[in-house]
């Protein structure tokens, strides 16, 4: 279970150039868009193609739930500047095995610009300084050499190679099994402090929603 911090739709971290927020209502367009595109589907083990009209409503309302319920961390990246648009999402959740792992899908027109290397820094310095988790992990497939580099980035390393159920791509697929763990983490934040930023707690009326990442 994630703390209760992590558990009020007012929790946000804050990165040089993107807002990490909790799903919202009016982002259903935002999220059809990337979840639509078939080159975002198609690394992911959970996001259908097509993409169903409803999924998107059908997540947001999933993640707030789940982030409700301590369950999983489930956050939309938003650029902090100009039109605030949201350009993906970044998730945190235990896995079978009962480790942390997460995951994050970005809009194609936004990749090769380290947004997704920022989210994923933000977020897993979150989960080291707001848990005692020893480790995180992440999954890839052997294919997207870009998400892999984005994990590097982070400080992970390849701990293995297998095949994975993705479900929404209908059979087994060979992913490499990556992990952080969190001494390794404590010697790269010598090198420089956090990025993230946790805002101040304030009451807030019920949100909009009673509460699955968007997959990746």
């Amino acid at each position: 279970m994630f703390p209760d911090i992590t558990r009020d739709d007012v929790f946000r971290l804050e990165t040089r150039r993107l807002w990490l927020r909790w799903p919202r209502a009016k982002d259903a367009a935002a999220l059809t868009a990337i979840a639509s595109r078939r080159e975002v589907a198609e690394m992911t083990s959970r996001i259908p193609h097509p993409y169903p009209a409803g999924a998107a409503e059908a997540f947001i309302l999933q993640a707030r739930e789940a982030n409700t319920s301590g369950e999983e961390i489930a956050l939309v990246a938003m650029l902090a500047t100009g039109k605030r648009e949201v350009i993906g999402t970044v998730s945190a959740r235990h896995n079978d095995e009962g480790r942390i792992e997460i995951g994050y899908a970005f809009a194609p027109e936004h990749w090769g610009r380290g947004y997704a290397t920022e989210a994923v820094h933000a977020l897993v310095d979150a989960i080291f300084m707001l848990t005692d988790e020893p480790a995180i992990e992440a999954k890839v497939r052997v294919v997207n050499a870009a998400s892999q580099g984005v994990l590097r980035k982070c400080g992970f390393a390849t701990v293995g190679t297998g095949l994975e159920s993705f479900p929404a791509r209908g059979g087994l697929y060979p992913v490499d099994f990556f992990r952080l763990e969190r001494k390794v983490w404590k010697s790269l934040k010598l090198w420089a402090e956090p990025e993230l930023v946790l805002p101040p707690r304030r009451p807030v009326a019920a949100p909009e929603w009673s509460a699955e990442a968007l997959g990746a």
